[in-house]
């Protein structure tokens, strides 16, 4: 027992010191460094929503530098081919056969940058490989890293040539990320950053001192599966996502508004992601505070609003907060 509390001990100050390395490189956006490490912990993939030169490509290079693992940037564009995500057959005349070259897709960190503006084909390549952990190419299969987290992102900004993913593919995700701009005070130590990293260019690159093992990713999911979540807990977990599916039993004006609610995969979804949270925060057990905190990236993508609720200026992100509101807590 003591050895297991010992060896969950360093697993936490591992990941603490993983957070506030983050937190000191990517100023004034907290809650995508934290969704980050959530996903990491969850064994899932983010989509990111925000502007340009919000720090999201940042993000997930720094936090793959610090990981033993490789990484991998995809600008997906409108004349981009499933061949150059997953790889394709070279033939070697040498030796008179077919030889699989990997694409990007293999690297364990992958940055799908502007998901939206590859076609549908591109897309679905992506989230395949994402929900199977595995790619195909022509008869053969080749499996993925064991170690493999996707952040795709998305810009709010401009629609046109963009091709917007299926709900039924969004559902891939185990979580939807909106950030926003920072505050000034995050401004102005962004511009202390900068200028430090503008010198740093000029000096011999070198690799952060703080590298987290995969053995130990892998050990610290493990922990967070153990962590404590009581029965009534779980119910209301279970119930939030109910209510999302049948919300006429809480309030008649919300059963018009949504058109669609959480799948299974939204319960393990928040599950997974609340323990996660809780994990980081170092405590053996799950609050309801764990739960609402995650809920709203967890469910926004997958409670869809109907024609009526649209006209009326609700989103998802409206109706989980609803479903907050309305579901009563343990």
């Amino acid at each position: 027992m003591d050895n297991a509390v010992t060896e969950v001990s360093r697993l936490h100050a591992a990941f603490r010191g993983l957070r506030d390395a983050l937190a000191e490189e990517i100023v004034g956006q907290s809650a995508l460094v934290e969704r980050l490490l959530i996903a990491l912990l969850a064994d899932g993939h983010l989509l990111v929503e925000g502007a340009p030169g919000l720090a999201k490509t940042t993000a997930i290079r720094a936090l793959a530098s610090r990981l033993e693992a490789d990484f991998a940037r995809v600008q997906f564009t409108p004349d981009l081919l499933p061949a150059d995500l997953t790889g394709t057959e070279v033939w070697r005349p040498q030796d008179g056969r077919f030889e699989f070259q990997p694409g990007p897709i293999f690297h364990s960190i992958l940055l799908a940058d502007e998901i939206n503006r590859a076609p549908a084909k591109v897309q679905s390549a992506l989230l395949e490989a994402m929900g199977e952990r595995q790619v195909t190419v022509g008869r053969a299969t080749y499996p993925l890293p064991s170690l493999f987290l996707v952040m795709a992102t998305q810009n709010p900004i401009e629609q046109e040539g963009t091709f917007p993913l299926p709900e039924a593919q969004l559902d891939r995700f185990l979580m939807h990320v909106r950030i926003g701009y920072p505050q000034a005070d995050a401004e102005t130590e962004i511009l202390r950053l900068a200028r430090d990293r503008a010198r740093d260019a000029l000096r011999p690159a070198t690799t952060p001192a703080l590298r987290i093992a995969q053995a130990d990713v892998f050990a610290a999911r493990r922990a967070v599966l153990d962590l404590h979540m009581a029965p009534p807990l779980e119910r209301y977990l279970v119930e939030l996502v109910l209510a999302s599916r049948d919300p006429a039993r809480y309030d008649a004006a919300l059963g018009r508004r949504i058109a669609w609610g959480a799948s299974p995969r939204g319960s393990i979804a928040l599950e997974r992601c609340a323990r996660a949270r809780a994990w980081l925060d170092g405590r053996d057990y799950v609050t309801p505070d764990d739960v609402r905190a995650v809920a709203p990236d967890v469910l926004r993508h997958r409670v869809l609003p109907s024609f009526e609720a649209t006209a009326e200026g609700w989103d998802g992100e409206r109706l989980v907060g609803e479903l907050l509101r309305l579901v009563p807590l343990p």
